[in-house]
């Protein structure tokens, strides 16, 4: 597997939205390399790419499981629990969720992150 790098970003909920409404509005415009994934906080971000997690991640990539159930064996982890974690990791890009021969099967889509952040507030961009 080639790593995917995964650009994040980190800024409030506020700055968030005024970047937002100056893209819609046509005043700021994104770079190509900006990231497309934002989290509120490191805290968020910790949460998300959190030790466990990364673990789950590199279990995928090493017995790439056919389905929950399968990985709910190799991790010792209640469907449930996965069912969850594997959704908030596909909401940021981190894996994918695909159906196969009926069963949803997850599969890794980044393996590096890079992330950007300031201690700048209130700007838009």
């Amino acid at each position: 597997m080639t790593n995917k790098i995964l650009n994040i970003g980190i800024m409030s909920r506020l700055d968030y939205t005024q970047r937002t409404i100056a893209i819609a509005k046509g005043d700021y415009q994104p770079l190509p390399d900006e990231p497309k994934i934002w989290f509120e906080s490191v805290k968020s971000m910790a949460q998300v790419l959190s030790d466990e997690n990364q673990a789950l991640l590199d279990l995928i990539i090493r017995h790439q499981p056919q389905s929950l159930s399968e990985l709910e064996q190799l991790s010792h982890r209640k469907k449930p629990n996965l069912s969850r974690t594997l959704k908030t990791l596909e909401r940021y890009g981190v894996v994918e969720l695909h159906k196969q021969a009926g069963k949803l099967a997850p599969t890794v889509k980044a393996t590096d992150f890079r992330v950007q952040f300031g201690l700048h507030h209130g700007n838009a961009a």
